[in-house]
């Protein structure tokens, strides 16, 4: 059988340490420390993942990368006295994962985008990069496009912020199903409210 170029790029980024990724992205990194936290790019860095996830070579479909750092909160060490294990300040991580934070940052940079998905593209000892798939609904070109045109529907307005992203599903524990994930769906806070 004949192996295609996505599949060897996809090959190279499973084991980015062992393979010329390693090299291609410490070049960059020097590059995108220097950088604002969210920037609009012109075309992906893993074309394989980004085709996979929705994206296109077309108009109406914008390219963000964003870096968020690493690590849980930095809390501050309370000034009055207590307990070493009730200080509060190491260990405190957040609800959402590094991934759906990067999301929703993109997506407030840009408000008249929607997010479609987004992938890992690189780290470093304080930072962790994602490329954001962005899309715009009121662009003709994806109101004509019948494989992405359901974007443009009003319920899927702020998706990102509802957790309806691929990383914010992930998160809200959506992944699989059956015994053990009764309490996830529809949502944590509307299984609590069923008995009332």
């Amino acid at each position: 059988m004949v192996k295609g170029m996505y599949h060897y790029i996809r090959e190279a980024w499973k084991k980015p340490d062992e393979t010329y990724v390693d090299e291609l992205i410490r070049e960059r990194l020097q590059k995108w420390r220097r950088e604002p936290t969210v920037v609009r790019i012109d075309k992906p860095t893993r074309l394989d993942r980004a085709r996979a996830l929705g994206y296109k070579a077309k108009q109406g479909f914008i390219m963000v990368r964003v870096k968020v750092r690493r690590g849980s909160l930095r809390k501050p060490r309370p000034r009055m006295g207590r307990k070493p294990k009730k200080m509060g300040t190491v260990k405190i991580t957040p609800g959402k994962n590094l991934q759906w934070i990067a999301e929703e940052r993109a997506a407030r940079k840009f408000p008249n985008l929607e997010v479609l998905n987004s992938y890992w593209v690189a780290e470093d000892g304080k930072y962790k990069w994602f490329e954001v798939i962005m899309v715009d609904p009121h662009h003709p070109a994806i109101k004509n496009d019948p494989d992405i045109n359901w974007i443009c529907n009003k319920e899927h307005k702020g998706r990102v912020f509802r957790g309806l992203t691929g990383a914010g599903k992930k998160a809200r524990g959506l992944r699989g199903k059956g015994k053990g994930r009764e309490k996830v769906r529809p949502s944590l806070r509307a299984h609590g409210r069923r008995g009332k």
